[in-house]
């Protein structure tokens, strides 16, 4: 009984130490449900400037015919230029990294083939695999201590290749994932 209650003693004592320090954050992007997306982020202070965050983000949309779902993983190295405030908090720059698989559906009934010049029943499937990256900028506030503001846009870049399952790659809308573009967000969360 004394040993649990010395281990107890020691991991209460740990978790304190970890609450004071308050070095991490749970985060939800409210504005990825708006492209029926969920993703949520974890972030680690390193130093008294510097931080990695995680973010993980499972989709499912449509782009014209194509039905796309699948998942992503964007790590991300933020330096935080605010004097007067440490990491997590304050203005800070982001280059990160982003990995998507993503399965591609077509399920048309009416895909009208310029070829024969009918309208075709159409069920076609494929994946593709991106990476790319790019660079943000934002802002993260700590309200009482432990709720968590996070603002952030920037310009992106994904490069990829479809691997075609069934049909042909010209019948999937890949393009919307390709290129370049803007990752924006507002996410709130937990500092712990």
């Amino acid at each position: 009984m004394k040993k649990v209650f010395v281990v107890a003693l020691v991991l209460l004592a740990m978790a304190m130490g970890a609450a004071q320090a308050q070095n991490s954050v749970f985060k939800i992007n409210v504005l990825s449900p708006v492209v029926r997306t969920g993703s949520v982020f974890y972030e680690q202070a390193i130093s008294q400037d510097k931080s990695l965050q995680l973010g993980l983000f499972y989709t499912g949309f449509r782009v014209d015919e194509t039905k796309f779902r699948g998942y992503g993983i964007t790590p991300e190295y933020r330096q935080y230029l605010s004097t007067g405030k440490t990491a997590p908090e304050g203005f800070y720059v982001a280059p990160f990294l982003r990995f998507q698989s993503l399965n591609l559906e077509v399920d048309e009934s009416d895909w009208y083939d310029e070829e024969t010049g009918e309208y075709q029943d159409i069920k076609a499937k494929a994946s593709l695999n991106t990476v790319g990256g790019g660079l943000l900028i934002g802002r993260q506030w700590i309200f009482k201590e432990r709720f968590v503001l996070d603002t952030f846009f920037g310009p992106s870049y994904n490069a990829g290749s479809v691997k075609v399952e069934s049909g042909e790659e010209d019948m999937f809308n890949a393009e919307a994932l390709a290129g370049f573009g803007i990752r924006t967000g507002v996410s709130f969360g937990i500092r712990f």
